[in-house]
């Protein structure tokens, strides 16, 4: 774990370095991954038998690749009565939240007489990324899903793992709480390309969203273009700032909710008191002995775990900007005050009963994030990233009298003869 203090002479330096610290996919992967998609594009489902069998050992039968809409029907209704409460009430809050991005058509006359606007639509298919093995998780599911059903889609289509065999009720049941129309049997890189070029089996999408690891984020990132994507992510990360009124438990856990989810994971609490620093350090080493994947946790926190000490907490809302995390968690009296100032972000949580595990699974807004301060330029999964949008123009005379001629202007000054000529033959010119 790396312990810097904002008022040491080379903080600066120091900072600079872990601001610029990339914990993402090498060269070789990117290779490997290239691959991976030129096999599966040239030869379909024979590619995808391979690595299927190859990196999940196991090789479903032909009819046995796709899993039935009744497998996922039972899987919910056989559920715990509380975990099935527990999901659907994640789903509607996610539903509810989500309906309130549905952006509205545009339809106006302007004061030239030139009718505008623009028209929304939902995308034909969506294709999810659901990761099996380490990572499981039916809420990333849900928080995929149910924006692409808000946003419209017709086809929705879940590619999964299932590692020698071995299927995960949980993420069934969620793809049937959510409305999932397909789920194949395939996982990895080779399941990205399956769903930006088509099989024999699979049917092509148009946007491909859903965590991964860093072979899929890199196959999504090499894709990009063949179909949409929601956006290139790498290993998990979580920023809190904190105050010395804070339980150091209470912080430790929350540091380590991120870093349970892989070794590369990041991270980072800047707080103004050494001592809390020192509390709170003692007890991540306290929590992470009692952590099922304490080994995950334990690697993530001494490689790539930081604690800042600065004189004040007014200097953190520039450090966290440049850090531009995904997750930002404000744990101070006036948390209001700090956010005001933060500007690069994937998802901020404000106050010290707002652990960022709540936003994870039942708060409402999306858990799929930018990462790799991507929150510089990027946002969280949203409807919109499931639509498309198409302006419309419908010009009359007295329009194009009014406009006509400056746009012939322009058009000759670019050397566009044709362009001109198309609105001078309208105008009698």
């Amino acid at each position: 774990m790396l312990r810097l203090k904002s008022s040491d002479p080379d903080f600066g330096r120091a900072f600079t370095r872990l601001v610029k610290d990339r914990r993402e996919s090498d060269e070789n992967v990117a290779r490997d991954v290239q691959t991976i998609i030129e096999d599966v594009r040239l030869r379909g489902d024979a590619a995808l038998a391979e690595y299927t069998e190859r990196f999940d050992n196991h090789l479903p039968g032909d009819d046995d690749w796709r899993i039935a809409p009744e497998a996922c029907r039972d899987a919910f209704e056989t559920l715990a009565p509380d975990l099935r409460a527990a999901l659907e009430l994640a789903a509607q809050r996610i539903r509810t939240y989500h309906e309130a991005q549905r952006p509205q058509d545009r339809d106006y006359v302007d004061d030239a007489g030139i009718r505008l606007g623009a028209k929304w639509r939902a995308v034909d298919g969506a294709g999810l990324y659901v990761p099996g093995g380490r990572a499981a998780y039916p809420s990333s599911l849900l928080m995929n899903a149910i924006p692409a059903k808000v946003a419209g889609v017709e086809r929705l289509v879940i590619a999964t793992p299932t590692p020698k065999g071995e299927i995960n009720p949980l993420v069934l049941a969620a793809a049937h709480l959510a409305g999932v129309d397909e789920v194949w049997r395939v996982g990895g890189a080779q399941a990205i390309a399956a769903l930006a070029y088509g099989t024999a089996r699979i049917r092509p999408v148009d946007v491909i969203t859903g965590p991964g690891n860093a072979w899929v984020a890199e196959a999504k990132r090499q894709l990009y273009g063949v179909v949409g994507i929601d956006m290139v992510a790498g290993p998990s990360e979580i920023l809190v700032i904190a105050d010395a009124k804070n339980d150091p438990q209470w912080i430790a856990a929350d540091l380590l909710s991120q870093a349970e989810h892989d070794p590369a994971a990041q991270s980072i609490l800047i707080t103004d008191d050494a001592k809390f620093a020192d509390m709170v350090a003692d007890m991540v080493g306290v929590e992470i002995a009692m952590l099922p994947k304490a080994k995950v946790a334990k690697a993530s926190w001494d490689a790539h775990g930081v604690i800042i000490v600065v004189d004040s907490l007014d200097e953190a809302p520039a450090l966290a900007n440049r850090l531009a995390a995904e997750h930002v968690e404000i744990a101070t009296d006036d948390p209001e005050a700090l956010f005001a100032q933060i500007r690069h972000a994937g998802s901020v949580f404000l106050g010290r009963n707002t652990p960022e595990a709540i936003g994870d699974y039942v708060a409402g807004p999306n858990h799929v994030l930018p990462t790799g301060r991507r929150a510089r330029f990027s946002s969280g999964l949203s409807v919109l990233d499931f639509m498309k949008r198409t302006s419309f123009i419908a010009v009359s005379d007295a329009g194009l009298d009014a406009v006509g001629h400056a746009a012939i202007q322009l058009a000759n000054a670019e050397g566009l003869t044709a362009h001109a000529r198309s609105i001078e033959l309208r105008l009698g010119i």
